[in-house]
């Protein structure tokens, strides 16, 4: 094996540079196809010439893997500016929005994380179980509590 990483190495890494926007990423790219040649170090063929096709072929996955996670990444950054882009809704009661914050922060750290991925991210209450490591049926009846607590705490607050 270490015959096939020197003799292979320094012409992978011109792979990588050709086709990458940078040193960095070819040497990232590199380190990680020559990890896994390393981890499958039973798989290399016998003969230098599929040895050599063999190692390419990795590098090529790892290539593969790397534009997918970049157009992600881009694809993520496009929505996220996209999202911060979009108007947020005007308050028309600033006094209320800090009411309802106050009577969340009253609530205990668990119960504040529940109220805030249910309604203002939008999960399910079985999507914020899985999240916070909880079983469901503990986060609704958590969220039953919760919404009493504050139900109770709105009517007795609005009547003053």
């Amino acid at each position: 094996m270490s015959d096939l990483v020197e003799r292979e190495s320094g012409k992978l890494l011109n792979y990588f540079l050709r086709r990458t926007s940078n040193h960095e990423d070819a040497a990232d790219l590199l380190g990680e196809t020559l990890l896994i040649v390393w981890r499958r170090e039973r798989s290399i063929p016998e003969d230098e010439t599929q040895s050599r096709m063999w190692m390419y072929g990795i590098a090529r996955k790892v290539l593969a893997g790397q534009r997918r996670g970049n157009r992600r990444r881009t694809a993520l950054r496009q929505r996220l500016a996209e999202e911060l882009n979009t108007p947020q809704p005007d308050h028309a009661d600033d006094e209320m929005l800090d009411v309802v914050r106050s009577a969340i922060q009253q609530l205990d750290a668990i119960d504040q994380e529940i109220v805030r991925l249910h309604y203002w991210d939008g999960f399910s209450l079985v999507e914020a179980a899985s999240l916070l490591g909880l079983r469901p049926a503990t986060v609704r009846s958590r969220h039953a509590r919760i919404r009493s607590k504050l139900r109770i705490k709105f009517e007795t607050g609005l009547e003053h």
